[in-house]
Parts: structure tokens; sequence; C-alpha cells
């Protein structure tokens, strides 16, 4: 398939995933979220494992996972506080800014150059992340990233932002040297197993949460379940920052999630950036 609409399609089930996060997290603390966000994904993904070859492994695959484990973790936890203190279409839209961290980290970790193209399109991707606070600048030009100091979760996203643009180099390295569909049928059980003692821990060993909302856990499993699978079979066929322009997509279904399902207002002015975002990644996959 197409990388294009494999990104494509992960950004949705991503969106999905946030915004059936966001509605647990109205009754759950963000660590059981985490937690389910990764273990209730971990069955559909193992069902992969009979069905795909293993592939050799070398020592570059298990240091790419050693350093993905602890990051992932971090930004996991972080990502679900923001979606919870913050509306999604504040804080998702920073997650844009992952693409411009990416054109530094990917030439760093896996020495991709983009073309002028394609540096162009990301900067309008991060450009639309800004005009997605376009209201705030009746106050000044400056204003949508004062406002960023008044919301926790774009703060917390941001330094999410900083760390999937550090991750996913990582995630395609590991990619590389093992394969994309054992990578995805691996890496999220393997993370659920390292996070289930932190949920331990923050739940003071009280466990029955986990069966307390089968339903929309299982939804949240099954949505990430098919990110996971699509993201990694894109980024096998293209370079992350294009594969992550396109992925970033989920913003805007997560800006219309935000809208139906949570009543968020601002939603004409932020859908604004939107559109320049949608710019961004034609400039990205066209030329």
């Amino acid at each position: 398939m197409n990388w294009f609409l494999l990104s494509l399609f992960c950004a949705f089930f991503a969106a999905s995933a946030d915004a059936l996060c966001k509605k647990s997290l109205l009754e759950s603390n963000e660590y059981l979220v985490a937690w389910v966000r990764v273990g209730f994904a971990t069955p559909f993904l193992l069902l992969l494992l009979p069905f795909i070859e293993i592939p050799r492994l070398d020592m570059y695959f298990f240091l790419a996972m050693l350093i993905l484990f602890p990051l992932e973790t971090i930004a996991l936890i972080l990502y679900m506080k923001a979606i919870k203190v913050s509306p999604l279409s504040i804080t998702l839209p920073f997650l844009a800014l992952s693409p411009i961290f990416m054109i530094f980290t990917s030439n760093l970790i896996l020495g991709e150059r983009l073309d002028q193209y394609g540096i162009m399109g990301i900067v309008l991707t991060a450009i639309g992340a800004y005009l997605l606070n376009v209201r705030t600048t009746r106050k000044g030009i400056l204003e949508p990233f004062k406002a960023i100091g008044r919301e926790r979760g774009s703060v917390y996203m941001i330094v999410v932002a900083f760390i999937y643009s550090i991750t996913s180099n990582l995630g395609k390295m590991a990619i590389l040297h093992s394969s994309p569909l054992f990578f995805a049928a691996t890496y999220l059980p393997i993370l659920a197993a390292i996070l289930f003692p932190v949920l331990v821990w923050k739940n003071h060993g009280k466990m029955k949460q986990i069966f307390s909302h089968g339903t929309i856990f299982s939804l949240i499993g099954l949505a990430l379940a098919f990110a996971t699978i699509t993201h990694f079979l894109a980024v096998s066929i293209a370079e992350v920052p294009y594969v992550i322009s396109v992925k970033r997509m989920s913003l805007l279904f997560g800006i219309m999630y935000g809208a139906i399902w949570f009543k968020e207002t601002n939603i004409r002015e932020r859908l604004i950036g939107g559109i320049v975002m949608i710019v961004g990644v034609i400039i990205i996959t066209i030329f």
C-alpha cells in the first residue's frame, strides 16, 4: 500500500485512540489510561506473531530498543497528562512540532536529508499549528506563545513532540534491523510489560480499575493496534519526517473529535491552521 495512505489511516486511528483516552480520563487517572493504551493493544498485536517471520536481530536493534523504552514511557505519561488537563484542540496541535525537531534528529540519527520542498512542507505544518491558536494573536503576535505557559497540556505536548522526534527515528532504526510487522507486534507488548510496575506503584496496588471499562478500553487498544501497524509499515518505505508530517493529520481528526464529542470552542479558527497544515502535506507528497 502507498505510504501516504498508510500514514493517513494511522492519523485517523491515532486520533480515535486519543479521543477515547480523553473520554476515559474523565473517570480514570493518566497512569491507568497510559497503560490501557498499550496494554489493551497487546492482544491484537500478538495475534500477528504466528504469521510473521522472525528476523535475525543484531546489536543495533537491541540498542535502539534500550533507548526507546524509557523515552516512550515518559512521552506516553506526559501525553495522557496533556489531554487530561487541556482540550484536544489545544494540546494535539503541538504534536506538529515534531517534524520540525526531526529536521535535525533524522539527520543526526539516520543521516536522512530532506530536499527544499520537504523542508518547506514541514515548516508549513508547524506554522499551521501556530495558526490553530490564531484567535489569541488579537492580543499580540506573540500571544500564542504566551498562551503555552497558561496551558500545562500544551507544555507537556511540546516535550512529547520532541521525544517523538527521537523515538520515531530510533523506531525506524529498529525496523531496518528487524522488520516492520515484527517490530509492530513486539514493541507495544514489551512497553506494556515495562509500564505495568509503574501502574501498580501509582495505583498503590489497586488493579481492579483495569477491568472497570472493558468496552472503551478495548476500543482504545484496537485503535492503537491499527495505528501502530500502519505507522511502522509507512516508515519502512518512506523517510520518517514525511510519514510523521502526514500522520500529524491526526490533529485535524482530533479537532473534529473535540468539537463533536467534547463540545470544545473556537473550532473554526483552529481549522484555519489545519488548512495550512494540509497545504504543507500536499507540498511534501507532490514535490
